[in-house]
């Protein structure tokens, strides 16, 4: 069976995009902001998750101090860079209200389609681990998920 055709969307870096995929999403906070602090995570958190199941369906996804992973696959008509831009733009705005100022994310995100489930699987596995992986003496994160976990936050 064919594989769906690539279409590519493009910022400064060009994005492809594939009907049905399953992306593997970064985006970071700006060189010049600070950390993002537990509040701030837990904004972050429930943006991702607010439109689960009904926009997109995740796999995974992490906050971390200075960066957001997130395994995702849109749903209905929606584009992964819509996706994005809310998570984006939601989370600045909420954050701004609560007393943080200035851009808060980069201008850019990367993103790359996830091709198969052994794919899937190191990803998943990549994005459960990336809290310990730079704070090795941190037992429970509270601010990562995969498909399969409770939701804690």
């Amino acid at each position: 069976m064919p594989e769906e055709p690539l279409r590519v969307y493009r910022r400064r870096l060009p994005h492809f995009r594939r009907e049905e995929a399953t992306y593997f999403v970064t985006w970071r906070i700006s060189h010049d902001e600070a950390d993002l602090s537990p509040a701030e995570r837990t904004c972050v958190a429930d943006a991702i998750r607010f439109f689960d199941q009904v926009r997109y369906e995740l796999a995974a996804w992490v906050v971390m101090n200075d960066h957001v992973h997130v395994v995702v696959t849109p749903t209905g008509h929606y584009q992964l860079e819509q996706l994005v831009q809310y998570w984006k733009s939601y989370t600045t705005h909420a954050l701004w209200r609560c007393g943080r100022a200035g851009r808060l994310w980069q201008p850019e995100y990367m993103d790359r389609i996830v091709r198969n489930e052994e794919e899937l699987a190191r990803t998943v596995e990549y994005v459960l681990g990336n809290p310990q992986q730079r704070w090795p003496h941190v037992e429970h994160y509270p601010w990562v998920w995969a498909d399969g976990m409770d939701d804690e936050i």
